[in-house]
């Protein structure tokens, strides 16, 4: 039982998405996916599917394994309704990291994970690795497919389109969308400033409420797939001792010259039910468990949206102390030159730096004047970026907010499908379980054993 974690589940629901809501966005010229154009409600789809895994350059050390992608679509960017072409999955992995770098507002879905047992007892070639490799994939263009923003990219359309895929992947290397920013002064003050346990100074009420519930999803998440990894264990434990006892009443039958024929067909019957529970656990246990985790790694992927938009608002906030630090800095300085440094609130820090600088004989008005004009500049150019960041935070934020709505909707859809498929694997076992021992049961009515 869940007990205490029974509720870990209730910011999930059944019923059909409510409308997106609208939340305003904001223009920024720092690069793409701060900004997203397409409204979840425009009409138009991407149906993905990912078969025929097929080994390449067979017998050399450049083997590989390509899959076939194909689509159904009747977006206006794609030149056909039915593109198709065979990748890698290094062609995967470069579109990922690629849309992750485009669109950094966007929960872009995760990859399997490429460093497995298999690649070093070289099995990765094996038609069941390559199974669960394609429907891994599959899984992850399906949930880039369901996106309103990232099915539109113009990657994504050439990773379908594309018959010269390694040039496009050249091309976009070297001119990716949007301008490139350039290093400024966000990049060499932030770098110093933040590190990875400053925490944010104004949360924002709306992001710490979504923080709780991605904890609370992710940590039902983790108890669930605990408990049913107890459950496939003692299932296949199971299993083995229904098999067992298969064995053990057929060896009884030989023993029992007047009823070997009832206790061969239950004998039958047994193996029947534990060849069942193996099927069971293969079909619906495995990929229930499976799709468990590749869920709460999806929103691992949410979850790093959220901290990047917290350290949006951290360059914010960082950049608008240390203007604060420079301006007052500007203004002590001018206070001393016109003879009030009295009123400068000049405290311990500031008059060790007058006595180092009289030591080194910088203490002189003209110094000061020079220093003056430079702390000016300096201001100006953080000003610059203060607003720069102060423009990049409120937009990112709005953006995460509209990116949680397309994520819950995302998770609401996998957790129904995925209950569903466990539910109707369940039933199916039952109902195969309940034929196997309705047939049984007269024949073992009718054994009689005289004493």
């Amino acid at each position: 039982m869940l007990g205490d974690d029974e509720d870990v589940f209730d910011s999930v629901t059944w019923d059909s998405p409510a409308p997106a809501p609208f939340y305003p966005e904001h223009t920024l010229s720092s690069g793409p996916g701060y900004r997203q154009s397409n409204d979840p409600s425009e009409g138009g789809y991407l149906i993905t599917t990912v078969t025929d895994p097929q080994k390449e350059l067979a017998e050399t050390k450049d083997a590989y394994v390509s899959y076939l992608v194909s689509a159904k679509t009747n977006l206006p960017m794609f030149s056909t309704s039915n593109p198709s072409a065979r990748r890698r999955f290094q062609d995967f992995f470069f579109l990922r990291e690629h849309l992750v770098r485009d669109f950094p507002a966007c929960v872009v879905p995760p990859l399997p994970g490429k460093h497995r047992l298999e690649y070093i007892t070289g099995d990765r070639f094996s038609p069941e690795f390559m199974e669960r490799r394609r429907i891994d994939l599959h899984r992850f263009l399906s949930r880039l497919s369901r996106h309103p923003t990232l099915q539109r990219a113009t990657l994504v359309r050439a990773f379908f389109e594309s018959t010269e895929w390694n040039v496009h992947m050249h091309q976009h290397l070297a001119h990716p969308p949007g301008p490139e920013p350039s290093p400024g002064i966000v990049d060499n003050i932030t770098d110093t400033l933040l590190n990875a346990f400053t925490r944010v100074r104004k949360p924002d009420e709306r992001f710490l409420d979504m923080r709780e519930s991605v904890d609370k999803f992710e940590d039902g998440l983790v108890h669930s797939e605990r408990l049913w990894t107890r459950v496939r264990n003692r299932t296949s434990d199971l299993t083995a001792d229904y098999h067992d006892m298969a064995v053990a009443v057929q060896g009884l039958g030989f023993l029992e010259s007047g009823i070997t024929d009832p206790l061969n067909h239950f004998s039958n019957t047994l193996l029947e039910f534990s060849a069942l529970l193996r099927h069971t656990t293969q079909t619906t246990t495995d990929p229930f468990l499976i799709q468990l985790h590749s869920l709460l790694t999806y929103s691992h992927a949410n979850r790093a949206v959220l901290k990047l938009r917290d350290q949006k608002q951290l360059d914010f906030e960082e950049l608008s102390d240390y203007l604060s630090g420079v301006s007052s800095e500007r203004d002590r300085l001018a206070a001393i030159i016109s003879g009030h440094a009295g009123s400068s609130g000049l405290g311990l820090g500031s008059y060790l730096k007058d006595r180092v600088d009289a030591i080194r004989g910088a203490d002189d008005d003209r110094s000061r004047v020079e220093k003056m004009k430079k702390l000016d500049v300096k201001i100006k150019e953080l000003q610059d970026a203060v607003t720069t960041a102060h423009e990049t935070s409120d937009a990112f934020s709005d953006e995460t907010l509209r990116e949680q709505h397309i994520f819950q909707r995302a998770k609401e859809s996998e957790m129904k499908e995925m209950m569903g498929n466990l539910a109707e694997g369940e039933i199916e076992f039952y109902k195969a379980a309940m034929e196997e021992w309705d047939r049984i049961i007269p024949v073992i009515q009718r054994i009689h054993v005289d004493i």
